[in-house]
């Protein structure tokens, strides 16, 4: 998100609250949580669907050769679960930041220059964050393809679905950083960021298309 609207963060933050309480300050008028909250639960979901399909699949009889993979993949998608959640807050209050920026004095010049600087701070700082949550979740996009290779044939839909769950997660903290850069003036900070979104974005397909290929492998 980029400008309007009023802070507005979840207390106690976004993941010891309840469903219902999250999407009533998401559709409520402030300006956090927004978009990039949302790509941070799409994230944890993600990697909540490829721990299930890990714990499906280890110690079950017919995946013995599987099982140290999977035991992996489920190690580090438990531990990126709390880490999405983590993202998620830090987005919302990225953003608070930026509107903190913007109710800074400019009575003088010299106001007017370190309001302008901060507001640059924390716009590059908005868009980070979501950068490293679309980061994550392209790296966690390998486990959801190898889980629905390699685990519970039962519970290849779930490590699909946790690709598309990723896959939603990256796009959806893209947009967020593309609209805060494009607020920025450092236009060499701009196109280092631009040139990593465009990246994560052909990974991104890359790693869908072959956990598609990968489902319908397992349905033959």
């Amino acid at each position: 998100m980029n400008g309007g609207g009023n802070g507005g963060t979840i207390g106690g933050g976004i993941g010891s609250n309840t469903i219902e309480g999250f999407l009533e300050a998401l559709a409520s008028d402030a300006a956090t949580p927004g978009g990039g909250a949302v790509a941070g639960l799409c994230g944890a979901a993600g990697a909540a669907l490829i721990s299930m399909v890990g714990r499906l699949t280890v110690g079950r009889e017919g995946y013995e050769d599987a099982e140290e993979a999977m035991r992996r993949y489920l190690e580090e998608a438990d531990a990126a679960r709390a880490v999405f959640l983590e993202l998620a807050d830090r987005d919302a209050h990225a953003f608070d930041a930026v509107m903190s920026a913007f109710k800074m004095p400019k009575e003088d010049d010299r106001q007017k220059a370190e309001r302008s600087a901060a507001i640059q701070r924390a716009y590059e700082g908005a868009a980070r964050v979501p950068l490293e949550i679309a980061q994550r979740a392209v790296d966690l996009m390998d486990s959801a393809k190898a889980t629905t290779e390699l685990g519970n044939v039962n519970a290849a839909s779930d490590g699909l679905v946790a690709a598309f769950a990723l896959h939603a997660a990256t796009y959806s903290a893209l947009a967020n950083v593309e609209i805060n850069v494009a607020a920025l003036k450092d236009e060499t900070v701009a196109r280092e960021l631009r040139g990593e979104t465009e990246a994560l974005k052909t990974r991104a397909e890359a790693l869908l298309s072959e956990t598609k290929a990968a489902f319908s492998a397992r349905l033959a």
